[in-house]
């Protein structure tokens, strides 16, 4: 598949609330998670009334191995109140590098190298943590039809 991503770029970011749902979690199990978190952070918020703001997401936290340290939900206009394992985190402000991934989720390791290579030339280095926003939802047809931003807070 064809990698249609841009280049990377430093945004400085507000921070934002969100609703999430975290958990450790086998990597070939990461489709069933974002499933089951996204309707289970929507619930949360849509319960107790807090706006969902923004496409949904996925934090994680330090680099994957077998195993991955995941949060998954939605930007909210509030936090929310946890309930049924759904908590409420800030997205952290401040500078961060951003690009966007057009294709295949399959595909999101070549710009993962992209972006760490960039930030190498730049002298830049990433923070703990990082998120991908899922701003469309996949047609399971065309793959490569999929926008992921990836966003990296910096160190």
């Amino acid at each position: 598949m064809s990698d249609h991503s841009t280049d990377p770029q430093i945004v400085i970011l507000g921070p934002a609330d969100a609703a999430v749902l975290r958990e450790t979690v086998r990597m070939d199990a990461l489709g069933e998670f974002f499933n089951r978190a996204f309707h289970a952070t929507m619930a949360a918020a849509q319960a107790q009334g807090v706006p969902v703001v923004g496409p949904p997401f996925g934090m994680y936290f330090g680099m994957p191995s077998d195993t991955v340290d995941v949060a998954a939900g939605f930007p909210t206009a509030s936090p929310v109140t946890e309930r049924d394992g759904v908590t409420a985190v800030e997205l952290p402000g401040g500078q961060a590098a951003q690009v966007l991934h057009v294709g295949s989720y399959d595909d999101l390791e070549k710009t993962y190298g992209r972006l760490m290579a960039w930030l190498g030339q730049q002298g830049l280095e990433p923070g703990p943590l990082m998120w991908e926003s899922y701003l469309n939802e996949p047609d399971p047809d065309h793959p490569e039809s999929a926008e992921t931003l990836v966003t990296w807070p910096l160190a």
